[in-house]
């Protein structure tokens, strides 16, 4: 093959590269609005259904057109889904399809448990939902929070689940690492932002929680680490 040959052929393979990623077509004019507003439809949902992790605004944006409303497709889709087993949630900053927790004896029962569950026993629960709250906070924080020394081990056991990360440098002396909640943790307890998380003032009232007794160290924890496991997980 000669050089300019080998030229046109190349350039061709550029040519058509770069007409393809122009050939999807997200504005779909030619199509009827229903038919147009179907196929938007349509994509959003395989684009969810064949994601791993939640699926944000933005990236949904690349295959619809652009005056279409990606809140009012997702709500269309939803309103398809009513009576399924699965529905299509708002979590971690994006959207997911999670089965109902109706279905969650059933899939167990079928498949096993869900490889990314994590037991945590309910100590660990009140550890993790502490540093959700009072984030960014030290290890030596929480320790005084609960009365009771708050183990390496368990923090690394938060951690190595991906519920926790660290956080800035705490201003105290000698620096001390805080801790923040992630992205997992978010998915896991099907919150969309940590602002999902249940007021304080509501638990204060129906009794769960109290914050001055929290601030004060004044929680019980004689029976906190109990056998009994809690799975914040879902299908």
């Amino acid at each position: 093959m000669t050089e300019s040959a080998t030229r046109r052929r190349r350039g061709g393979q550029g040519g058509e590269s770069r007409s393809a990623g122009h050939l999807f077509d997200r504005e779909l004019d030619h199509l009827p609005p229903e038919a147009r507003w179907r196929e938007w439809m349509n994509r959003v949902e395989a684009v969810i259904f064949a994601a791993s992790e939640p699926v944000g605004r933005e990236t949904l944006a690349r295959i619809v057109g652009k005056s279409c409303s990606i809140d009012l497709l997702i709500d269309d889709i939803r309103e398809e889904l009513r009576g399924r087993p699965y529905d299509l949630v708002t979590v971690a900053g994006g959207w997911k399809h999670l089965t109902r927790p109706a279905y969650a004896d059933a899939i167990r029962t079928a498949v096993g448990a869900n490889e990314r569950a994590v037991d945590l026993t309910q100590f660990e629960v009140l550890v993790l939902m502490c540093i959700a709250y009072f984030q960014p906070i030290t290890r030596g924080e929480l320790s005084s929070f609960f009365g009771k020394e708050i183990s390496r081990d368990l923090i690394g056991r938060l951690r190595g689940a991906g519920f926790i990360d660290s956080g800035p440098r705490s201003p105290t002396p000698g620096a001390p690492y805080t801790y923040v909640t992630t992205k997992v943790f978010l998915l896991q307890f099907g919150l969309d932002t940590l602002r999902d998380l249940p007021d304080f003032e509501a638990l204060e009232d129906a009794g769960l929680l109290s914050k001055e007794k929290l601030l004060a160290g004044d929680i019980p924890v004689g029976h906190s680490d109990a056998d009994g496991d809690v799975d914040p997980g879902r299908e």
